[in-house]
Order: C-alpha cells, then structure tokens, then sequence
C-alpha cells in the first residue's frame, strides 16, 4: 500500500479524530441560550459553518489575526441573519466560545477502535492548526491525548499548515524521517498535500467531501485505516 515502511503517523485534530461540528453545536446552544441571543440555532450554523471556514482559510494565509478570526466569523454571521447584536456581546460569545468548546468531547465515528488498533503498531503524533490551549483541553477531555507522543500546534509553531515549516518541526520532534511517516487529515490542501509536498506518506479522511484527489489514499471513515496499516 505504502512506498516505504511506516513507523510514526501524524493525525490532525479537528474534523479528522474531534468532532468539530458536533462540539461545536452544543458550545453555541449553550452560549447563545444563556446570553438570551434570539436567534433560530440550525440558521444560525448553516450561515456560520460556511463563513468559519472561509475565515480558517483567510487565518491560514495570515490574512487575518486570531482575535479578528474569532470576532468577524461572529460578526458576519449576525449581519448575515440581520440580527442586530453589539459588539460587546460578541466579543463575550466570541470568549464564552472559546471557554466551552472544549468542555464537549464528542469524537467522529471509530476514533478509539482505530488508535487502539494503531497504539501497540506505530508511534502517533498530533499536527494541529488550532491554538495550542484550546487543542490540549480538547485531547484531555476527550480522553485521547495519552494515545500521541508529540502534539504540534501552529500557534506554538508559528506558523499553519500546509507550511512546510509546521511538518519539519514535527518530524524533528519526533525523530522520524519523513518518508517512514504517515499524515492523516480531512483537509486537501493544509494536511494532505502540505505533508506530501514534504515527502510524508498521506491519507485523506474525505470527512467534508472535498474532491478527491488521484494520487492520494482516500478514506471515508477512520475504520478503513485498519485494511490499510
């Protein structure tokens, strides 16, 4: 299946092990019910799911700071439902966010089956995009984080994936070659092809429906990682 003998995979966090959607749902009907903000919750994630991902993106590139990620993904949404809310109440959800998401430890479908499986196999590792507090409660909360020996996030990197520089400094931390080492991730561009331009092994979690891409393995479900490794 592979080139050349795996001995270290490199998950990603979010929409590939935590379920991001799921988590992220109930942290809003959380804080939008306590702050009595009068909006429909499904209408509100249908405008704001889009928008999240467009502002990751723009954060990706550094065309946007944190604190403008977080303030404007709210801010668009309301203006987008013309729901009329100050600023100083979405600077609040915009930290009550923040506070909760990671107190939800839902994870996506046949997350522990598949590290059980891999544990006693392989060495796993973590390469995350998101802000190293937030992603270190979410591995404790979910109950995963003694499956990996290396957790590498971009805020303490310096810089997000696909950057080349965020795979160097998990391999050098890992002390793994690149071409005995397997990425697994739901984004093409950030996870799958930052990783294979690195010489990584990869595998795409298609998990957002995202077009296939032919030169990389595709799953549809993590249970599949055990036909594969």
């Amino acid at each position: 299946m592979f080139e050349y003998q795996v001995t270290d995979i490199f998950f990603d966090l979010d929409h590939t092990l935590w379920d991001f959607e799921k988590n992220s749902s109930l942290t809003f009907a959380k804080i939008l019910n306590e702050n009595n903000v009068g909006v429909d919750l499904n209408g509100f994630l249908e405008v704001y799911s889009p928008i999240n991902h467009q502002m990751w993106a723009l954060y990706r590139e550094n065309r946007v700071t944190k604190s403008e990620l977080r303030y404007q993904r709210l801010r668009r949404t309301f203006d987008s439902l013309g729901h009329r809310i100050a600023d100083e109440t979405i600077d609040l959800l915009a930290h009550e966010y923040i506070e909760h998401l990671s107190s939800f430890n839902h994870l996506l479908p046949n997350t522990i089956e598949v590290l059980e499986y891999l544990r006693p196999k392989y060495r796993l590792h973590i390469i995350t995009n998101g802000f190293q507090e937030v992603q270190s409660k979410k591995l404790r909360s979910s109950a995963i984080n003694h499956y990996f020996d290396k957790i590498i996030d971009s805020e303490t990197a310096g810089v997000k994936k696909p950057h080349p520089y965020i795979f160097e400094l998990a391999l050098e931390q890992a002390k793994v070659e690149p071409h005995k080492s397997l990425m697994v991730g739901d984004n093409l561009e950030a996870d799958v092809l930052g990783a294979k331009a690195m010489g990584m092994q990869v595998i795409h979690y298609n998990s957002n429906l995202e077009a296939v891409h032919p030169e990389c393995i595709t799953i549809h479900d993590l249970i599949e990682i055990k036909t594969i490794l």
